[in-house]
């Protein structure tokens, strides 16, 4: 027990330190945003693949981060074949990246702010379509699934985050709430016409 007291002890002590030393580094964390929040400020995200297409996506415990979503295309026989299919923004927006990634384990990504504090990522892409600074409509190609990190072997899939004000949310597609913990076939509605 006194161990465990000690540890405490140091670990406030070193906190306290570091947020008398140098208080303009210590951030207060953003108070999360209701419900009825997001819904208010939410674009009407779609799916970010073809017309009609239909994808599973999964999201299950310890996915990293939180609420985001993996997407596979099976084809006719039960095999993926999502490798090199197009992806397509949810919304219409800004790129506000487009990066391959060597420390997160995201390889080929790109992040496209909506306004509102609102933004997508994609990534683990095969190839990116878009540069920072691009303005893109919704529907319009991003880049193509792939599996690309640069630390972990993957399969292809679609990784694919909804941000606000810089924390990723449980993501709504297509009318759609996308619990935790889900799997879920969804047919696309972007690019329909």
């Amino acid at each position: 027990m006194q161990r465990r007291s000690r540890r405490l002890l140091a670990v406030i002590s070193a906190v306290a330190a570091v947020a008398f030393a140098a208080p303009a580094a210590v951030a207060a964390p953003q108070e999360a945003a209701s419900e009825s929040e997001l819904a208010a400020t939410r674009p009407a995200f779609r799916m970010p693949f073809e017309c009609g297409q239909r994808w599973l996506g999964s999201n299950w415990n310890g996915h990293s981060p939180g609420h985001s979503i993996d997407w596979n295309h099976y084809a006719a026989d039960g095999s993926t074949d999502d490798y090199g299919r197009r992806v397509f923004a949810s919304a219409g927006g800004k790129v506000i990246a487009s990066y391959y990634s060597t420390s997160t384990g995201y390889g080929n990504t790109v992040v496209v702010g909506h306004g509102n504090g609102w933004q997508t990522r994609y990534a683990h892409l095969k190839t990116r379509a878009v540069q920072r600074g691009d303005s893109v409509n919704r529907g319009q190609k991003l880049g193509r699934v792939g599996k690309s990190s640069a630390l972990y072997n993957l399969s292809p899939h679609l990784h694919y985050e909804q941000i606000h004000n810089g924390q990723v949310v449980v993501s709504v597609i297509q009318g759609v709430r996308w619990y935790d913990y889900l799997k879920r076939y969804q047919t696309s509605k972007n690019r329909c016409g």
